[in-house]
């Protein structure tokens, strides 16, 4: 069923045809999406849809995204691979909170109306990451669009995780993690990776695990900057943070093909695997769409289920979701997300374990000596007794007969 599924989903990418703007496009050299990918239709073709890249940062002086004048009319190749049509009748996220600890939500997408509140300045998407990771994660589907999120009913929680620029920093992603977590949040996205702050990310994922909140990160940055790389171009390879956190599940991405980007960053130990190569979800404004590669991405799918999986089964704690998600993944060289299986199949809660009895205490044997000389007792003066009654009953009769035998008649 799953080759099946990979089969249709590339069929479904074909109608979308990749194209890196030649101009006009961001000016910072972090896209998240590849070329083009291979048997793509060319420009010329009347079906092609040409979508421009997601960035993943923004270079100094570069315009913040814009409105993306393109939109894809059919489903996306993760839509039919995680066969969320499916899912989606068993169960849309209602009445679950995600929090998206990102670059930001905008507000303005008509697909996330009146479904995002926004802390602090993260109403603001100016790269365009968080709106695009928000999309993927609760979309719901527009006129003359396929395109549509993984729990389309659930509602965003933007926090900043980043600056204007898309750049990280380990403040911004701790305090969105904990306040994401005290502001009720049952899932929390986490949009970006960090080689540093073990100690604060890890403190923050253990706040929002203590708070019932299951933190959702990737397990490898969707693209790295030429100085952070070796020499001869050497990609790091991790850990990275807050996804190496004990208690947050940690996404690599795959593609179409059901294999990862070439060239893609190194993942670091990751649990969960989700689609996350050639992706299009919506931009900061309009309805129009992008198109973006990397972990990242993955990772907002995976949130989007465990939105799913809340909301279906509320008594569920996030550890429970976690499990959930791992016991019905896909059995893969590092498992792949099923949201069909993880909301259907049941499983057995885990049961407490039953205390062996306590052992039968007897009491100690009591001293057979008393008994004896009881039973001794007793039986001298049972005999004492027959022998007097044997007395009383001869010696009458010997008197009668002045002790002579009877004779015979």
């Amino acid at each position: 069923m799953r080759n099946v599924m990979k089969s249709r989903g590339a069929g479904c990418v074909l109608a979308i045809a990749v194209v890196l703007p030649a101009a006009g496009g961001p000016a910072f050299a972090l896209p998240a999406a590849p070329a083009a990918p291979s048997g793509s239709p060319d420009a010329g073709d009347p079906g092609a849809t040409l979508l421009p890249p997601l960035p993943v940062r923004l270079g100094e002086g570069s315009p913040c995204t814009g409105t993306s004048g393109q939109t894809a009319t059919g489903a996306a190749w993760s839509q039919t691979a995680l066969g969320l049509s499916r899912a989606q009748r068993i169960s849309r996220g209602d009445g679950v909170t995600v929090a998206v600890v990102d670059t930001g939500v905008s507000t303005g997408v008509p697909s996330l109306s009146g479904r995002v509140e926004a802390v602090d300045a993260a109403a603001d998407d100016c790269v365009g990451h968080g709106t695009f990771a928000a999309g993927l994660i609760a979309a719901a589907p527009e006129k003359g669009s396929g395109i549509a999120g993984v729990a389309p009913q659930a509602e965003i929680l933007a926090l900043p995780g980043t600056d204007d620029r898309g750049v990280p920093s380990v403040e911004r992603v701790a305090a969105g993690i904990r306040t994401a977590a005290d502001r009720g949040a049952q899932v929390i996205y986490v949009g970006q990776t960090l080689r540093t702050g073990k100690d604060e990310l890890t403190a923050a994922v253990a706040h929002a695990t203590r708070r019932d909140a299951l933190v959702v990160a990737p397990a490898a940055p969707d693209a790295v900057p030429r100085e952070e790389q070796g020499p001869d171009g050497e990609m790091p390879e991790g850990p990275y943070w807050p996804a190496a956190a004990p208690g947050a599940l940690a996404v690599v991405d795959f593609g179409p093909g059901g294999v990862r980007q070439k060239n893609a960053p190194p993942a670091h130990e990751p649990d969960l695997s989700a689609p996350g190569g050639e992706m299009v979800s919506v931009g900061p404004g309009g309805t129009g769409h992008y198109i973006g590669s990397g972990a990242s991405l993955a990772a907002a799918g995976v949130a989007g289920t465990a939105a799913l999986v809340r909301a279906y089964h509320p008594d569920l704690t996030a550890a429970e979701v976690t499990r959930r998600l791992l016991d019905t993944a896909y059995p893969s060289d590092t498992p792949r997300l099923d949201p069909y299986a993880a909301l259907s199949l049941v499983q057995e809660r885990a049961k407490p374990a039953v205390r062996a009895p306590a052992p039968v205490r007897m009491p100690a044997p009591a001293d057979p000596a008393p008994h004896i000389r009881s039973l001794t007792i007793a039986a001298v003066g049972l005999t004492t007794v027959l022998l007097l009654a044997a007395l009383a009953a001869v010696i009458p009769r010997g008197r009668t007969r002045n002790w002579r035998p009877p004779t015979a008649s």
